[in-house]
């Protein structure tokens, strides 16, 4: 195994997934048997796939140091059904709604709130007279995180931005060697000779990094489908913010980026087959 690929994290049943925002604006907990859904732009959709209990939502704004106690305030004068509480830490400006859709009724719960210069709007549609626990516990778990302040690196269940940037590089694989080689591509070990080939062929510049790191992602995801227990997540380690590959079983996990990009980086050569062998 190559030490500088692989790293190891403690492994232990968890309570709660942990999301961390694109751009580390703020984090928060969520069930574990909920799944992040795709939303309109700058909103975040979380529930649960199985057992539906509600949609939760919440969009990120950020303003001037006072901007999330403002957003509240303002909240309070501006409508009249919002009416002040606390949940946990966070004051909030709350207020619902009743709609009817296909013959069902559904009760939307809204809050406004917000710390320093961030304020959130989160809500949480269920079916009327169901309760907002969930929704009520993910608020209190709210942290923002100040810009220049250097957090710890963590490991959190993969986010769609990173399952976004996997199927693009892993399509980019795919697409290019369909045209360059005229070759079919499996996402299979047999294809790794067609990726070096591909590779060799089109003269990648040391300064692609996309194309570099979209050939380490390629790697990461025919491995993944050879190997069981093998699941992506995501990376949080300053302004880095990258899809990884965990072991479940072991804890090990393995960067997409330090397979090829960084050997590119450093000036060496890279031979696909012998850095997919040296990941077993």
């Amino acid at each position: 195994m190559v030490g500088t690929v692989f790293a190891k994290i403690s492994l232990y049943m968890e309570q709660s997934k942990k999301f961390i925002s694109p751009g580390a604006w703020f984090s928060m907990t969520y069930p574990v048997d909920w799944n992040e859904f795709e939303d309109g732009e700058g909103s975040f959709l979380f529930y649960n796939p199985n057992e539906w209990t509600g949609n939760f939502r919440i969009s990120a704004f950020k303003g001037n140091a006072t901007y999330g106690k403002d957003s509240v305030k303002q909240e309070l004068r501006e409508n009249s059904s919002a009416i002040p509480v606390r949940i946990g830490r966070m004051e909030c400006a709350y207020s619902k709604e009743m709609f009817e859709e296909e013959g069902a009724y559904y009760t939307s719960h809204l809050w406004i709130t917000g710390v320093d210069e961030i304020a959130f709007e989160c809500s949480f549609t269920v079916k009327k007279g169901e309760p907002v626990a969930e929704a009520e516990k993910i608020i209190a778990s709210l942290e923002t995180r100040k810009d220049g302040v250097k957090y710890p690196a963590e490991i959190i269940p993969v986010r769609l931005s990173e399952i976004y940037q996997i199927n693009e590089a892993y399509e980019w694989v795919d697409t290019t060697i369909k045209e360059s080689l005229k070759k079919d591509f499996q996402g299979a070990e047999e294809d790794i000779a067609k990726m070096q080939q591909m590779m060799e062929e089109s003269n990648i510049g040391p300064k692609k990094k996309d194309a570099w790191l979209a050939f380490g992602i390629a790697l990461c995801v025919i491995f993944a489908n050879e190997v069981d227990g093998m699941e992506w997540r995501t990376l949080v380690d300053g302004n880095r913010e990258a899809p990884i590959l965990l072991n479940t079983s072991t804890g090990e996990w393995i960067d997409p980026m330090k397979l090829v990009w960084s050997k590119v980086k450093a000036g060496g050569k890279v031979n696909l087959p012998e850095i997919y062998s040296s990941l077993f």
